[in-house]
Parts: C-alpha cells; sequence; structure tokens
C-alpha cells in the first residue's frame, strides 16, 4: 500500500510569524503528524527564494512536509484591498491538488476543489451565525455584507466534504440543522495546544520571572501583568479591552498586547488618548516561543471577542497557569471553571474591569493547578494523534475496500461517505 497523504489548504507561510488560531491549529497537525502520513502544506511565499506554483521538499518542526507557495504575501496579519482569501481561490482554479485527505479551513478555496476525488474535511473555526449577526464594522468580515450570497455558496458546496469538523458546540449544531443532508458528517472537534511549548512554572519560579520581566520595562518589581494576544482585528475587539483596561484605573497593573493587524494604529492611538502611555506594551507578531513566557508571567489573559468558535490562544494560558477572563462568545465559556477564569456577561468596559480586579485581588481563588486541569483534555499530542488515527483506518479500509471490491469503492466516493 502506498502512504497515505494529507494536503492542507490554507494562505499562510509557516515560517513567517504569524498571528491566527488557524495557523496554529495546522502548525500543530504538522508537527504531531505520525510518519506513516505524508504531509502537503499548500501556502503562501514570503520572497522570491521560494519558486512559486513548485513543490519542494521543506522541514518544518522537524517534519519534513511538501510546501506548495501559490503566491507572495507578505504580512498575513493585515488584509489588503482584494481579501487575500479570493486570491487563494483564484491561484487554485484550474490545478487539480486531489489527495487521499485533503483539510480546508476556508470554505471558498473548495470552489477549485469541487471536482477533486478524495476525502475532504471543512474546520469551522467560529460561530459563523454569531458572526454574521455580530454589530459592528460590516468591513471587518466580508461576507457579514452578503450574508445571503455566502449561504448560497456554502449550501453548493457543502455536499463535497467528508467531515465538517466545528471547534464550537453551537456552531456544530446550526450546521446540522441547517443542512439535514449531512448531519452524519458534522462533528465537534477540540482544538488543541502544544503542550511542549506551553506549559506552567511553579509560583515561586511564576513570580521571579515577573519580576524578571517588570524590570526590563522599566517597571516596579511588584508591578502585575494582563496579556491580550491575538489579531488587532474588529472581531478580537482590542479596543474594548483598552478601555477596560482605563476602568481598572489601577497604576501596579500593566498591559501586554501580542500580536498585529489593522487597529495597530488605532489601538496606538487609543493608548495616548486614554493617557496610558507607559502602562501599556505592544510586541507586535510575536511567535509561539515568544509567547509562551508572557502567559507564564501573566496574571490574567483577557478574551475581549465578539464572536470565537475555540480560540487556541484561550487554551494556551489555560495550559500554562493562567486565568482567563473572556466575554460570552464562542465555546470559551463552556469549559471555564469557576476556580480557572470568569465570563463576562456583559461586552463592557465595566464588567471586563470588575472581573480583573477580582482575579488580581484573589489570585488564591485561581490556581495554577485548576487552570491547567480545565486544559489538559485539549493538549495537541492527544487530540492530533486521535485525528490521524481514526484517518489512518479510513484510508485502511478504503486500500482494502478497492482491492476486493473496486466498484464498491467507485460509489462510496461518488456518496462522499467515507
Amino acid at each position: 500500500m502506498h502512504q497515505p497523504v494529507l494536503t492542507i489548504f490554507y494562505q499562510f507561510n509557516p515560517w513567517n510569524t504569524t498571528i491566527g488560531g488557524i495557523q496554529t491549529l495546522i502548525n500543530t497537525f504538522i508537527k504531531y503528524a505520525p510518519r506513516e502520513f505524508k504531509v502537503r502544506l499548500v501556502g503562501t511565499g514570503n520572497d522570491k527564494k521560494q519558486p512559486l506554483g513548485r513543490w519542494q521538499e521543506s522541514e518544518f518542526a522537524g517534519r519534513e512536509i511538501s510546501f506548495l507557495p501559490l503566491f507572495i504575501l507578505q504580512n498575513d496579519n493585515v488584509r489588503s484591498l482584494i481579501p487575500t482569501t479570493i486570491k487563494y481561490t483564484a491561484a487554485l482554479v484550474g490545478r487539480c491538488l486531489e489527495s487521499d485527505f485533503m483539510h480546508f479551513h476556508r470554505l471558498e478555496p473548495t470552489l477549485a476543489a469541487f471536482n477533486w476525488r478524495g476525502e475532504k474535511t471543512l474546520f469551522i473555526h467560529n460561530d459563523i451565525r454569531t458572526q454574521m449577526q455580530a454589530a459592528g464594522n460590516k468591513k471587518a468580515i466580508l461576507w457579514r455584507r452578503f450574508p445571503a450570497a455566502y449561504f448560497a455558496m456554502e449550501s453548493l458546496l457543502i455536499g463535497q466534504f467528508s467531515q465538517i469538523l466545528s471547534c464550537n458546540t453551537d456552531s456544530a449544531e446550526f450546521y446540522r440543522q441547517r443542512y439535514p443532508h449531512v448531519k452524519n458528517r458534522i462533528a465537534y472537534i477540540k482544538n488543541s495546544f502544544d503542550n511542549e511549548i506551553f506549559y506552567p512554572l511553579s509560583e515561586e519560579k511564576r513570580k521571579a520571572k515577573r519580576r524578571e520581566m517588570a524590570s526590563d520595562l522599566g517597571l516596579d518589581e511588584e508591578t502585575r501583568f494582563i496579556l491580550f494576544a491575538g489579531r488587532l482585528h474588529p472581531q478580537k475587539d482590542p479596543i474594548l479591552l483598552l478601555h477596560a483596561f482605563a476602568a481598572l484605573n489601577d497604576p501596579n497593573v500593566h498591559l501586554l498586547i501580542a500580536g498585529d493587524g489593522e487597529l495597530a494604529a488605532e489601538i496606538r492611538g487609543e493608548i495616548g488618548k486614554l493617557g496610558l502611555s507607559g502602562r501599556v506594551t505592544m510586541f507586535g507578531a510575536i511567535t509561539q516561543k515568544e509567547l509562551a513566557p508572557l502567559h507564564r508571567i501573566s496574571n490574567a489573559f483577557v478574551l475581549s471577542s465578539a464572536y470565537e468558535g475555540l480560540p487556541l490562544v484561550v487554551l494556551e494560558a489555560l495550559a500554562s497557569g493562567t486565568p482567563v477572563i473572556t466575554t460570552r462568545c464562542g465555546e470559551t465559556p463552556k469549559l471555564l471553571a469557576a476556580d480557572s477564569g470568569i465570563v463576562c456577561w456583559e461586552r463592557t468596559p465595566a464588567c471586563i474591569a470588575d472581573a480583573l480586579r477580582k482575579v488580581l485581588l484573589h489570585p488564591d481563588d485561581y490556581p495554577i493547578e485548576s487552570c491547567v486541569q480545565t486544559a489538559q483534555p485539549y493538549a495537541a499530542r492527544t487530540v492530533v494523534r486521535d485525528v490521524y488515527s481514526d484517518m489512518l483506518t479510513r484510508w485502511e479500509q478504503r486500500c482494502h475496500l478497492a482491492a476486493t471490491s473496486p466498484s464498491a469503492l467507485a460509489v462510496q466516493r461518488n456518496t462522499n461517505t467515507f
């Protein structure tokens, strides 16, 4: 039997410093792929050294992969006039990149893949219904301006997938109700964090590293830290967090912002308007390994999003022993325990500030052990291993079926019931 091939489709370059849960999840799937699989990634180039449109053998996270860059994208953290997803889809048109398994993290590129053979999986990363209904800037997500067109396209394309996996239980149920003819292919999947990178320190070491960070930033050694990490995008609403931080009004607390995006300039301006200069540090886009120490020294991690699936950064914070304060969005409120974080039932500065104050004043109510325990079921080594194990079983069954009854395999392919 030949080696099973997984091809992952997404508009990024894994060797770039990039912000986003999708990118992190893909990196994890590459890193923890078993040797039985050949892994290919169709992404974007970051310079002219990577020949465009041609497969090349590369190494990522200690794993050999085949990489095909479609076009050059210098910075995937900032949107351009033409959405990157549209460019990526257009670059796929006319190609045939089918393989045993194909993972898609956006719907649009599957327009080009509609007639490709193989097991196709669509990953749903947000609660699409909440995303379409969210208030605010309609330009934040292009399809929010044309929801009917999006759902018409989705209805056309949904039948090609052997699996539709959502990291949000509400979203999974929404798809089952909307598309009953494929409801048996729709399932909840746990997002996962890399437990080799994100892990806790003892309380003593944590305090020592916190003092080091304060010293590096020229702050009082007893300074406490709040962390935000993610794209600086309207979905994440970092402006709301800035207003909550201002409402907290505690000079001994410092806000760390790790990430980049279209709101970066607006955030800097807002910091000045709110009189927070000197109390906020912006790191820009950083790698996971650079982010991990920030998680380990922070007193709290804050998620101020308008809508979500299950953000990987929440799992990374918890795995580092840091309690999470979140708005009422996505899957996070369902997994947090009373001793690992707080859900803000109102998306207001006052509500978030009150939650921050509670965590900062009563840290013993949110022990490191409880945070780590909450995250543990989502460890990548376990979650990703199980996904690949199921894939290998299905592949072996198909190989056996092809050897014994080729006509039965053809029927199975035509009905997408892998």
